[in-house]
């Protein structure tokens, strides 16, 4: 059987898909992008069974492809022979394709954003924690917030029931080339610190034997793609947060990654998925657009919170302050120093509130 007969009337399914929040256009060529491990693959075999035969989804990963090219094979032809309107390109790349293929609606899965103007770009992220409940089937908030502790923000990892150790391993050792792994465990050790590149180059040439080009080039790669954040700071122009994008990976790569920087991270990394811009204000919390600023406290009570924020009091209206949120585990309070209105609340309240404000 021809290699595209067989991938038009053979195309994979994903009987366990759960809904995201983002959706392909109706219309239109379209650009689906994100980090790996995100969800896009996914999403779009939800789409193409609902799609007919005059669909065709190709995987360009299949190993099948390393001896049979897509630009050597009869491509054109096949879709005008078979009448093929739209065609599905997963696991594109940048140039892999000189020209592409004349079709009605094209669709390319990718993890950086194309440079092609034809194309609506639609970036996916992992999960939000909205949408990591559709994943869960806890009986309680508490025991749906610890699962989300252990399992993060990766599709595959939120369905997972148990442990997710063996998982996290398949993940790195899959997704990350060899260097590319020396590289994310030196990340994921300073991750949520202040970093700059050639801090980060330095720290890993002392572990590993690896190249200035290599990590420098990676860095970019990474930050294209959504794996890796540097957060700018209101205070002080150097030395950018570095955050990656998934908390239990980190984790998973750091066993002794203390909690309050992993709730940090969450926090950090809700803003992000729900567009919201924002910088550090030094390690005091992260300030948005609308000069709110954001405080992770986990585990801080109101009284201990009113005590900090008196002697912190000069430096909020410093930098023109308007409403302090305190994201915690569990605690709720407010209270108002002059005009300036407290308000705690525990993460998952404030990162759905945040989600529905945001549509």
């Amino acid at each position: 059987m021809d290699l595209l007969e067989y991938y038009h009337e053979h195309p994979p399914q994903n009987t366990q898909y759960i809904l995201r929040k983002t959706q392909l256009p109706e219309r239109g060529n379209v650009n689906l992008f994100g980090a790996r491990g995100c969800g896009k693959t996914a999403l779009v075999l939800d789409y193409l069974k609902e799609q007919d035969e005059q669909t065709l989804y190709i995987d360009l990963e299949d190993p099948n492809l390393i001896l049979n090219t897509l630009d050597t094979l009869p491509l054109q032809a096949y879709i005008q022979e078979y009448d093929i309107r739209e065609l599905i390109l997963d696991h594109y790349e940048e140039g892999m394709l000189d020209t592409f293929p004349l079709v009605e609606r094209l669709i390319l899965l990718s993890r950086t954003a194309l440079q092609e103007e034809n194309l609506i770009p639609v970036q996916l992220f992992p999960l939000d924690y909205e949408e990591f409940l559709a994943f869960e089937n806890a009986s309680s908030s508490t025991i749906a917030f610890n699962h989300f502790l252990k399992a993060g923000t990766l599709p595959a990892m939120a369905k997972q029931a148990g442990n997710t150790t063996l998982r996290m391993k398949q993940f790195f050792q899959q997704q990350f080339n060899p260097n590319e792994q020396s590289l994310i465990l030196m990340l994921a050790r300073y991750n949520s610190q202040p970093m700059t590149t050639h801090q980060i180059y330095s720290f890993t040439k002392e572990h590993f034997r690896i190249s200035k080009d290599f990590v420098y080039s990676s860095i970019k790669r990474f930050q294209e793609e959504g794996i890796l954040y540097f957060i700018d700071n209101a205070i002080k122009r150097s030395g950018k947060k570095m955050l990656l994008y998934d908390f239990a990976f980190v984790k998973y790569l750091t066993a002794g990654q203390p909690f309050g920087a992993q709730f940090d991270t969450m926090i950090a990394l809700t803003l992000i998925k729900h567009g919201i811009r924002f910088k550090t204000l030094g390690i005091h919390g992260y300030i948005t657009e609308q000069s709110e600023l954001i405080i992770p406290a986990p585990f801080e009570s109101e009284e201990s919170f009113w005590v900090k924020s008196q002697n912190k009091f000069s430096l909020y209206k410093k930098h023109g302050i308007k409403k302090i949120t305190i994201v915690t585990v569990a605690n709720s309070y407010a209270f108002g120093i002059e005009k300036l209105h407290f308000e705690a609340l525990p993460f998952n309240e404030w990162s759905i509130g945040h989600a529905e404000s945001e549509e």
